[in-house]
């Protein structure tokens, strides 16, 4: 079986893991998805100090600070060190139907909770549709129109 020599391979690999943005979204994973009239946003920031993080919004964009300050000790040898520390930072547009002045934060046991509440113009409304006179149409059904007219004896 013959294999192809590329000197630049593994290279290459390592300058992808360097530069790779999205590096940068995993050390603050998060979810997002809608309760009702809220959005919610959970974000996983284990070991953050809770003085450390920070929630802002300016216009219509959120942003996530927090820092992680690790230990440094000049005297040790490490063997593995997985955990970076240092500043981490997400920032996330806001639609136009966000109440931005009623954004709430919550931060307990390493995860902030964000609720984002809908504005009160853009939650899903019933329009009454009114016909030529016989009736209205609500809630795609026809009712009859009041009637000044006396009611029919049987």
């Amino acid at each position: 079986m013959a294999h192809n020599f590329d000197p630049f391979r593994d290279f290459d690999r390592m300058a992808g893991a360097l530069l790779d943005t999205r590096s940068a979204l995993r050390e603050m994973p998060m979810d997002l998805y809608r309760e009702g009239d809220h959005y919610i946003l959970t974000a996983d920031l284990p070991g953050i100090d809770p003085g450390s993080v920070d929630v802002d919004v300016d216009g219509q964009l959120l942003t996530i600070r927090a820092e992680r300050t690790l230990a440094s000790n000049d005297n040790v040898k490490w063997i593995t060190r997985e955990r970076r520390g240092g500043s981490f930072i997400r920032q996330l547009n806001l639609g136009q139907g966000i109440d931005t002045s009623a954004i709430a934060a919550h931060y307990n046991n390493g995860v902030l909770s964000v609720t984002i509440p809908v504005r009160e113009s853009a939650k899903p409304r019933k329009i009454v549709i009114e016909t030529g006179g016989d009736g209205m149409v609500e809630g795609g059904q026809l009712e009859d129109a009041p009637s000044s007219k006396g009611q029919v004896e049987s």
